[in-house]
């Protein structure tokens, strides 16, 4: 067991050796019940300290992977379940700096743009959607047209709560203390957050126009990850929309590496790319993610999950002891929404506003000497001189915008605003324009 281990570490410190016998526990090189080598031995073979391997021991421990008995020895715990952790970028993102009249910090579609619930609400309300506990968890008519819309045929399709549910929910069947995923930089923070969570090490990777870099994830490949999380369309926050070229380019580097590819296509349609998904190309591999909170309304707090049947299964067993099933009444009133010309032509508008008011504040920024990226979705990334400085400039002026910081899975290149120009009325761009310039510039 000692040359197994010390076979896996490739990083001496302490959250490295953590990482690598979780790794090997995940994997089952390390079954439940297997005793440990002791500390002095583990730390002589590695040619580290004690100190260190003890440190590695104690996070482990914490995490519920391994558990100490005293003098009968260290063992790796018959089920691991990370315990630490919390949402401290997600609440830097959400945290209000006090009253603000424009709020665009917020990540949230406009409401003026929603579809109009009442008529789905009407024709669905006298219905009796429950017959049983033990329901299939989807509606049939919601599962045939959330099938019509995949990117690609999914062996099986589920219901959750929102993407945030959704992500929650893979993750936690696919990933444990100590499993490398990779991940878009900038990222989506409540992502971070739940990465940390569970004790995932993240790698950061590097996006063009097109989507995340090719080099970088075959780079990133040589690290053994277990997951790459994408945002296909409206990529939050940059606003990047995959190409299909790109997408089949990354299906090419990932075919037969075993990593699981999870799609967050969290704009869904309210963006203006058509679908994309690897999962064309790889749909043995491929879990993808669609919200309909931007499109539809937030309230509806409903994703669909659909591709490589053991992950989906896997979820739709575990709310089982859970929640059981998302509200079917929203699932109808979601299907209504689907089926109904009506909420088309909102959607329609809708993105024809959006890009209106992107295309708008980014030639305006750009008149006035300030570079930002936001091609497609309701935000924007604006470069700023001073993170800190540019939001208490804003708040001034009765602005608020998220601060880049919590986005990064690892350091950019300068700072960073993200601003949801989605929520910025015709009428005010110029006058946004100005004070986000101000605020950039310091």
């Amino acid at each position: 067991m000692l040359e197994l281990i010390a076979a896996a570490v490739d990083d001496r410190s302490a959250r490295g050796i953590a990482g690598a016998v979780s790794r090997l526990v995940s994997a089952g090189s390390l079954p439940g019940g297997a005793r440990l080598p002791t500390v002095r031995e583990l730390a002589a073979i590695l040619g580290t300290s004690p100190t260190t391997v003890s440190q590695a021991w104690r996070t482990l421990a914490r995490a519920g992977v391994i558990v100490p008995r005293g003098r009968a020895g260290t063992f790796v715990l018959e089920s691991a379940a990370p315990t630490v952790g919390g949402a401290r970028r997600y609440r830097r993102v959400t945290r209000s700096p006090g009253r603000i009249g424009r709020d665009y910090s917020t990540g949230t579609p406009d409401p003026a743009l929603l579809p109009d619930l009442a008529p789905a609400l009407a024709r669905i309300a006298r219905g009796n959607l429950t017959t049983s506990y033990l329901d299939d968890p989807v509606l049939p008519e919601l599962e045939k047209a959330l099938r019509a819309r995949w990117p690609f045929s999914p062996e099986a399709i589920t219901v959750v709560d929102g993407a945030m549910d959704a992500l929650d929910r893979v993750t936690g069947s696919l990933v444990g203390y100590g499993s490398r995923v990779l991940v878009e930089n900038p990222c989506f923070p409540p992502l971070l957050d739940l990465l940390e969570l569970v004790g995932a090490e993240v790698v950061a990777l590097p996006s063009d126009a097109a989507g995340v870099r090719p080099d970088a994830v075959r780079e990133a490949l040589t690290t053994r990850p277990v997951a790459l999380y994408l945002q296909p369309r409206a990529q939050n926050p940059t606003g990047v929309s995959m190409t299909e070229h790109r997408a089949r380019e990354l299906a090419e580097l990932l075919a037969g590496t075993g990593v699981t590819v999870i799609e967050d296509d969290h704009a869904g349609d309210v963006a203006l790319a058509a679908p994309v998904s690897l999962g064309r190309h790889l749909p043995a591999s491929c879990v993808h993610i669609r919200s309909f909170s931007k499109s539809h309304g937030p309230d509806l707090r409903l994703a669909a999950v659909g591709g490589v049947a053991a992950t989906v299964e896997a979820v739709a067993t575990r709310r089982l002891l859970g929640p059981g099933w998302s509200s079917r009444l929203l699932q109808a009133v979601l299907a209504e929404l689907l089926a109904d010309p009506a909420t088309e032509r909102t959607l329609a508008a809708a993105r024809a506003r959006y890009t209106a008011r992107r295309e708008r504040m980014l030639a305006a920024l750009a008149a006035r000497g300030v570079r930002a990226v936001g091609a497609d979705g309701i935000n924007l990334w604006v470069d700023v001189a001073d993170e800190q400085v540019a939001l208490v400039a804003l708040a001034a002026r009765g602005i608020g915008a998220a601060p880049g910081t919590p986005f990064e899975a690892a350091p950019l290149d300068g700072d960073h605003l993200r601003v949801t120009v989605g929520l910025i009325a015709d009428e005010l761009i110029e006058a946004t324009a100005d004070a986000l310039a101000d605020a950039a510039q310091g």
